[in-house]
């Protein structure tokens, strides 16, 4: 359990010292508040003085509450590690201008801002703000991360005409634009899966080393060939991508001239694939 415990605070702590990289080398030095209460933290500064730090902190503390009500006691407690630790992280970062030019500075760190919430994300935590309400779309309305993201720092970007120019605007809703296809990809494409649909004589042993060497299940399908009519079972197997060559091993070990057809899919649901309830 500490073991399991040191390697997501591990992970936390990297996101959040990734995502004050982000704001202080390479967003806030071009005046792009791309969203969240980092962004509200950018408009804040320069429209008020107040400092980030500070912002961060009080949207932090208000929103942990909505956690602890909503989201249960196991993403509060992430939540709480990553919203403290948030904004003394950015108060010790060092605040300078990493790339000169604004566009590649965008890029970069809205790319790199996706990779870290998605971290968060995958360890049940969030560095608060408007990482929050994802989380509850997800739980309730089953809505993707990046697009609850993306929703949410809506919002925020608005605000950037009130204080900054129209090009810091559009900058702002690019950045969420790829922020949240970062997360998407990291959310669906990363985690897709192999469907294969087998027609073997030797149907039996594929589907006997299919369970005890890959330990995945096998549904058998009747099929009929238009051609001579005689009907065949046709096995369907789905798993991870990682296995897909020892199924193909497992296929030509047995039968050289199997029938194979394969699809790559982005969303399985069901016995030995489905997420817990409330993650994300």
């Amino acid at each position: 359990m500490l073991k399991f415990w040191l390697i997501k605070l591990a992970y936390i702590t990297l996101a959040i010292i990734i995502i004050s990289v982000c704001v202080n080398m390479f967003l806030a030095p071009h005046s792009i508040a791309a969203g969240g209460l980092t962004g509200l933290a950018i408009i804040l500064e320069e429209w008020i003085g107040l400092s980030r730090t500070l912002v961060i902190f009080i949207g932090n503390a208000a929103l942990l509450v909505v956690t602890l009500i909503f989201l249960g006691k196991e993403v509060f407690i992430n939540t709480v590690i990553g919203a403290v630790m948030l904004p003394v992280v950015i108060g010790f970062v060092p605040k300078f201008m990493l790339i000169n030019d604004t566009m590649l500075s965008m890029l970069v760190g809205s790319a790199l801002f996706g990779i870290a919430v998605s971290i968060l994300y995958a360890n049940r935590a969030s560095s608060g703000g408007t990482a929050i309400p994802p989380l509850i779309f997800k739980k309730y309305f089953n809505m993707s991360t990046s697009i609850g993201l993306f929703l949410s720092d809506g919002i925020i970007v608005i605000l950037c005409l009130l204080v900054f120019d129209v090009d810091a605007f559009f900058y702002a809703i690019t950045s969420i634009f790829i922020t949240s296809a970062v997360m998407s990809y990291i959310e669906n494409g990363a985690n897709k899966k192999k469907m294969v649909y087998i027609i073997s004589d030797l149907y039996e042993k594929i589907i006997t080393d299919v369970q005890t060497k890959i330990g995945r299940g096998v549904t058998i399908i009747p099929a009929v060939g238009a051609y001579e009519k005689q009907e065949k079972p046709m096995l369907m197997v789905t798993l991870d991508k990682k296995n897909y060559q020892q199924l193909l091993t497992i296929v030509n070990t047995h039968d050289a001239q199997a029938f194979m057809i394969t699809d790559t899919v982005t969303d399985v649901h069901g016995k030995g694939f489905t997420y817990e309830s409330g993650s994300v």
